[in-house]
């Protein structure tokens, strides 16, 4: 089984990452956090420390899933060495997700060129190229995998079980969480 790879940098939205990373678990996927700050101690933005899997230099996204993006915070752009892998990952084809302001990452790259996608209000002018879905709370195109803001991060971590293990997968972790 491939590993998804969830990072983590400083200021990192807790509900987006931790309920992502959850829910992939119940899925029985292969989930590592993976720290972007240089030590595996990082600072979500309310305040909540957690220990990453790995650090960035550890990880090998060659052979990842999916590269996940916590929202939360801008900062995410700035880890050049992440956006060069995360920009060669999904121009081989593989699958990207984004929530919250991570998009703008993504927009940022020119990933989003001719694709639908969706963010947090105020970040739609970084989704360079898009088609903005922002009554959308989870946007699909392609390989790339869009979802709006920190209430609706369960929408956003069931699409991903399902992008990866199938629709009965999906369906059997969200009744386990009891929604639909």
């Amino acid at each position: 089984m491939k590993t998804i790879f969830v990072f983590l940098t400083t200021g990192f939205e807790e509900i987006e990452a931790m309920t992502t990373v959850d829910i992939l678990r119940r899925a029985e996927l292969d989930v590592k956090t993976v720290s972007l700050t240089g030590q595996r101690q990082v600072t979500a933005g309310h305040g909540v420390t957690v220990i990453a899997d790995l650090l960035f230099s550890e990880a090998d996204l060659a052979g990842a899933e999916m590269l996940v993006l916590p929202g939360g915070t801008t900062s995410f752009n700035d880890h050049e060495e992440m956006k060069r892998e995360l920009l060669a990952f999904a121009n081989k084809g593989g699958r990207v997700a984004a929530i919250c302001a991570s998009p703008m990452v993504l927009g940022g790259l020119g990933l989003l060129k001719g694709r639908r996608a969706t963010c947090y209000p105020g970040f739609e002018q970084y989704l360079t190229g898009a088609t903005l879905q922002t009554d959308r709370p989870v946007v699909v195109d392609g390989n790339i995998t869009t979802g709006r803001g920190p209430g609706l991060t369960i929408d956003f971590a069931l699409k991903l079980v399902e992008i990866v293990a199938g629709r009965e997968k999906r369906d059997a972790v969200a009744g386990q969480l009891l929604v639909g």
